[in-house]
């Protein structure tokens, strides 16, 4: 996330009044939440390579592969003649966008570890700039070790959503057993059935106590929402200075490994999902840090900011598919977010982590057992029409806020 000074932001964005030539499509609201005067997000993806990267073919895969596969890619975010943020297809000069840092040679695997992680944090704080398609590549071409080489992709959040992006980048891949066959992924939808009369009756009473309980914590998530937004502070932590001015201060991306064959495992044994386990390490290892090595139980009141997929799919879907008329999944930003408190440790927990991550998972599944998060959807929507944008964008900051701000050592 990046987020620059007012002034700066605001000429960057406002220079590119545009009025001549055809727009390709106008700017989602998300879009235009993501790319403000005032606020800036950005998804970094970083590819481990175990071959040595050769740079040469980088320039004709990006116009052959990566810029076909959508308009937003060599397009700029512009204002037409009423002020409208629109997306403007323009010629897109590939040298500007590949970048192929220079590092000490010679060195060992574990001095390019430093290296890359010092370059992730230097691209992290930079703004991508506002008078060319908002995306960058970096090629590194040292070996870490992880990887032989890398490649690190750096886009705009307004050019859409995690399942969007990763779309883009399966859609530049090819199957090795049948490169001129579609990728294919399992699908999660199970063959419908048909109900007897009976059934349906039955089913109708057995979901009344579900129906109840989702509104119950739809209210209560929203409410809580609003109020974390507006009057509840988190507590003074590791994770959290209280200071003013966060946001203007160096970051630090650090980097950790995990088995996947260690994930599956727990996804088997707790019966929950990968992204469930996921986020309960993450939780969990917040928690460890927050301890500051002290044997002293630190359970400070702390907010994480989660966002959930809004989408209505049980599978990979193709960028075709997503960009085509009325499609089921459209390209795009179709996300929510909610505050979740994260839970608290204690002697037991901290001695079986797995505890800890089935304890995060019941919290993150009854928050999923609300519609808070379209009702917080459709609150900063009605802001953007009544307000305008920029109050929207500072009630948006307001939740990104609550994201922790663990200083730079």
């Amino acid at each position: 996330m990046n987020i620059g000074s007012e002034a700066q932001n605001r000429n960057m964005v406002n220079e590119l009044n545009v009025d001549e030539g055809e727009y390709s499509e106008p700017v989602s609201p998300t879009g235009q939440y993501f790319n403000s005067s005032e606020l800036s997000i950005c998804v970094l993806a970083v590819l481990d390579s175990d071959i040595p990267i050769d740079d040469s073919p980088a320039l004709a895969l990006l116009k052959d592969v990566f810029l076909p596969i959508n308009p937003r890619f060599s397009s700029l975010m512009v204002k037409d003649e009423n002020g409208v943020k629109q997306w403007k297809k323009v010629e897109v000069k590939l040298e500007d966008h590949v970048n192929i840092p220079n590092f000490p040679p010679g060195l060992s695997p574990e001095s390019y570890d430093n290296h890359l992680s010092n370059y992730l944090s230097k691209i992290a704080m930079e703004q991508l700039p506002h008078n060319r398609p908002l995306w960058n590549i970096h090629i590194i071409k040292y070996p870490t070790s992880n990887a032989a080489g890398n490649l690190i992709f750096k886009l705009h959040h307004s050019l859409g959503d995690g399942f969007s992006l990763m779309g883009a980048l399966l859609s530049c891949l090819q199957r090795a057993d049948n490169p001129s066959v579609p990728l294919t992924f399992p699908s999660l939808t199970s063959a419908p059935t048909t109900p007897s009369l009976s059934l349906k009756t039955n089913c109708i009473f057995k979901n009344i106590p579900n129906v109840l309980w989702s509104a119950f914590n739809t209210v209560s998530d929203f409410g809580w929402s609003l109020l974390k937004s507006s009057y509840v502070e988190d507590d003074i932590s590791l994770i959290r200075s209280g200071g003013p001015g966060v946001e203007f201060k160096p970051i630090v991306v650090s980097t950790m490994t995990f088995s996947l064959d260690h994930i599956k495992q727990i996804k088997t044994k707790l019966g929950v999902t990968i992204n469930d386990v996921i986020t309960g390490i993450i939780f969990f290892g917040t928690r460890l840090y927050m301890q500051g090595g002290s044997n002293k139980l630190n359970n400070e009141n702390s907010t994480a900011l989660v966002l959930l997929n809004t989408r209505n799919i049980g599978g990979y879907k193709s960028v075709k598919e997503m960009v085509k008329p009325n499609p089921e999944s459209a390209w795009g930003n179709q996300f929510g977010f909610l505050h979740v408190s994260l839970p608290g440790l204690t002697t037991v927990q901290s001695c079986k982590p797995l505890d800890f991550v089935w304890k995060a998972q019941k919290l993150i599944q009854r928050k999923r057992n609300s519609r808070a998060v379209f009702l917080t959807g459709q609150l900063l929507e009605c802001l953007r029409k009544f307000t305008g944008p920029e109050v929207c964008y500072f009630n948006f900051m307001i939740y990104i806020d609550l994201i922790f701000d663990i200083p730079a050592e």
